[in-house]
């Protein structure tokens, strides 16, 4: 659905965005993350062709948005940061409009709007003026109007931003919803947002693309494929003994140990350092001290984990 290749922007001197190259497939959910100035809005601006790239090209389901602006535009629905709603005009009123500037055809119109206001539950607050709508409605109503003309490709900028955890999660099932007949790019802060929605993040750092998978897989990628991960151990004895045995590992970089869920049992999550499998290490080591392991297992990485790895190792490169 999207197509990006050799993607370059600069401002002066400033190269915003270097020679990236990604791909969206049609039916996608998908999470574009990155700091401040790493060059995502950038990137997003340029999807959308609101800038056009200084080099390389973006095809939007097939059309290139710089030789065909006009038609590629017609594939993308577009909500975003602040929705840009027309405060003054009921609901009714602002689809309307909307709908007669990206020139819909007067019979598909009204069976169209009817089916949106379904889908994102609008319907019983269409008549009234936008500037009284609550901020969860009004993310509706600009979610609504990206919906407008039925385009293949729905992009969404912070679209939970300002929300309560109620509206949060209505507008988490809506997109999933939507994904179902629409490619969707989805840009947060809110990374468990991106987590709990969304089937594979692409990740940009300094103008660059530094991860493109699921969480799943970079989180195992990034963990490492040994047992030298980072891993949650239970162990039969006191926690205050335990540690102390843990401690003496030297390769063991990072160490907590809480009181396990029944009595004289232990819970120990350890990084280690290294190509050794920390498993044996540990094994041994207890087995010494008469300590008993229940339960080993590795940790997967959380998305606010990955999101700093990734970005702070390409900082200090």
């Amino acid at each position: 659905m999207i197509r990006a290749e050799q993607l370059t922007k600069t401002f002066g001197r400033i190269e915003a965005v270097k020679k990236i190259d990604f791909h969206i497939r049609k039916g996608e959910i998908i999470g574009f993350l990155g700091p401040n100035g790493a060059g995502k809005s950038t990137t997003m601006n340029m999807i959308t062709g609101y800038i056009a790239p200084t080099e390389g090209n973006i095809f939007i389901g097939g059309i290139n948005i710089v030789d065909s602006p006009e038609e590629a535009r017609k594939q993308i629905g577009y909500l975003p940061e602040q929705p840009p709603l027309y405060l003054d005009l009921t609901v009714d009123e602002y689809l309307g409009f909307v709908s007669e500037f990206k020139k819909v055809p007067k019979s598909r119109r009204k069976p169209e709007l009817d089916s949106i206001r379904d889908l994102v539950k609008i319907g019983d607050v269409r008549s009234r003026l936008i500037k009284n709508l609550s901020k969860g409605y009004k993310q509706r109503v600009g979610l609504a109007q990206a919906l407008v003309g039925s385009p293949p490709l729905l992009i969404l900028d912070e679209p939970t931003v300002g929300l309560d955890p109620k509206q949060i999660i209505e507008i988490r099932e809506l997109i999933k919803n939507l994904g179902e007949e629409h490619t969707v790019v989805l840009s947060s802060h809110i990374l468990p947002e991106i987590s709990a929605t969304c089937h594979r993040i692409i990740i940009i750092n300094n103008g660059e693309i530094v991860a493109s998978d699921t969480p799943e897989q970079l989180s195992e990628r990034l963990s490492g494929a040994s047992g030298s991960a980072r891993q949650r151990l239970l162990i039969k004895g006191e926690a205050g003994e335990v540690n102390a045995v843990l401690e003496k590992i030297t390769s063991i970089t990072s160490l907590s140990t809480v009181q396990g869920p029944d009595k004289g049992l232990t819970e120990a999550i350890i990084s280690a350092s290294g190509t050794e499998d920390i498993r044996e290490v540990v094994f041994r080591a207890m087995a010494s001290a008469d300590f008993p392991i229940l339960q080993i297992g590795p940790m997967d990485l959380s998305l606010e984990e990955i999101f700093l790895n990734l970005t702070t190792c390409e900082e200090e490169a």
